[in-house]
């Protein structure tokens, strides 16, 4: 379904809005028009009235004269005289003499003056009744707008009505076709992201949610571009890694193939091997554990567990390993328990990587601390180099410390402090890097304490 351009949709809101401004002011007009024309009437008939009763003389007589020949003058006006108690009687149609009687006429005493205003069979009616010696009068006459009149404000309504729709249309274009203007190039920009171009910037410009929508897709595109430029760093870095034991591991077979190396020699290459494809298999299961970290598939198995026990086992393993290197393995643990909730699968896993990482890069002689103390935050630090102070915030983002510190100083694959982070985050804790007190770099853990 194709849909409407935001021109047209302005446009047709302003014409919208025209027509009932139009329509709205001109009922509005023809309201005041119509309200303005009754009190003219209403005064001049009051006037009339006033003008009469004084002429009126006090004799029967001269009553009946004096309102018969008015009578005779403001019939021509469509006025009608009514009156009560006077000799004679004035001619009056059944709706005057029924408006002048609910306004009060055969109440009226002399000196008295009503003015009024009743509907009679649907009909408005304007009543001035003055009361004069012996009886009383009333002048009717019925509340209409001229026919001309009413064509005249029908007209002037349908006027401006055609007006301002002409304004209205013009207006709409020309205010649509600005609007859209800066949407259409940031429309053409971001088309043009989606075949792979991360350099084009829209210029921010317009009406605020305009420029609003300029900086949000210059923002995105920046986005793409650093994201895409980390990840194929990342790839980078992934490859030289399982490059690497894949060189070994093909090398050594061939070699035992060939029947290169025989007897003792094929044992350490068939050992070599083994290690080279532990190490394959370890950099793969971290790939798809990152992979999957995210997803609703990938399931902990939360339990309350004592961390001592953890930090007791996971030291015995890099005590020896740390030996063997010529490093310090140090273990700073509470006497008591201290009970947290956590996959105690994933924990070690964390701890064993952070372990790794640190005796990756900590030199002979220099110290390696695994640390618990209250309430459940684990921490591993090292003797090493350490890290740039602006790189500890990003230490935890995937092949960043990779990309920086390659071939300055020994690196893993990029994803072990990424996977790391993930796994805690999951279990819902907490994970940071700073400088260690032992020189190097210090990872802590804050994890959940037990209710």
């Amino acid at each position: 379904m194709k849909r409407a351009s935001l021109a047209v949709r302005i446009t047709a809101v302003c014409l919208a809005v025209a027509g009932v401004a139009a329509i709205v002011a001109g009922l509005v007009a023809l309201s005041l028009v119509r309200r303005t024309g009754q009190d003219v009437l209403a005064r001049s008939l009051a006037e009339q009235a006033d003008v009469l009763a004084s002429q009126v003389d006090e004799t029967g007589l001269g009553a009946k004269l004096g309102l018969g020949k008015a009578a005779q003058v403001v019939r021509g006006q469509g006025i009608s005289v009514v009156t009560s108690r006077l000799r004679g009687v004035v001619n009056a149609d059944q709706n005057a003499t029924r408006a002048a009687a609910e306004a009060g006429l055969e109440r009226l005493g002399a000196g008295a003056a009503v003015s009024a205003t009743r509907t009679v069979a649907g009909r408005d009616y304007l009543v001035e009744a003055r009361g004069v010696n012996g009886g009383a009068f009333a002048l009717v006459e019925p509340v209409e707008m001229a026919a001309n009149t009413q064509r005249a404000v029908l007209r002037n309504i349908l006027f401006a009505l055609g007006a301002g729709l002409l304004v209205a249309a013009v207006a709409g274009l020309v205010l649509g076709r600005l609007l859209a203007r800066p949407l259409r190039r940031t429309a053409r920009v971001a088309a043009t992201m989606r075949q792979g171009r991360r350099d084009l910037r829209v210029p921010v410009e317009g009406p605020a949610e305009v420029a609003e929508v300029a900086e949000a897709v210059n923002e995105l595109a920046a986005a793409l571009q650093h994201s895409e430029a980390r990840q194929r760093e990342f790839l980078l870095s992934v490859s030289h890694e399982l490059r690497t034991p894949l060189t070994a591991v093909h090398g050594f077979a061939e070699s035992i193939a060939d029947g290169v190396v025989t007897g003792e020699q094929a044992q350490q290459a068939g050992q070599t091997i083994q290690r080279e494809s532990q190490r394959l298999e370890r950099l793969v299961s971290d790939l798809l554990d990152l992979a999957r970290l995210g997803a609703d598939e990938f399931r902990l198995d939360l339990a309350e567990i004592d961390l001592v026990d953890t930090v007791r086992a996971c030291a015995e393993v890099w005590r020896v390993r740390c030996e063997r290197e010529g490093v310090v393995f140090r273990v700073e643990s509470p006497p008591g328990p201290v009970c947290a909730v956590a996959d105690p699968r994933r924990l070690r896993q964390v701890l064993d990587g952070l372990a790794e990482n640190a005796l990756r890069v900590t030199p002979a002689g220099a110290p390696i601390t695994l640390s618990l103390t209250h309430p459940a935050v684990l921490a591993v630090r090292d003797g090493g180099p350490g890290l740039a102070p602006e790189d500890y915030p990003v230490a935890f983002e995937r092949g960043a410390l990779n990309a920086k510190y390659r071939g300055r100083r020994p690196v893993g694959s990029g994803i072990g402090l990424a996977l790391a982070h993930g796994l805690v985050t999951r279990m819902g804790g907490t994970m940071s890097a700073g400088p260690a007190q032992e020189g190097g770099a210090a990872f802590t853990l804050h994890l959940r304490t037990c209710s």
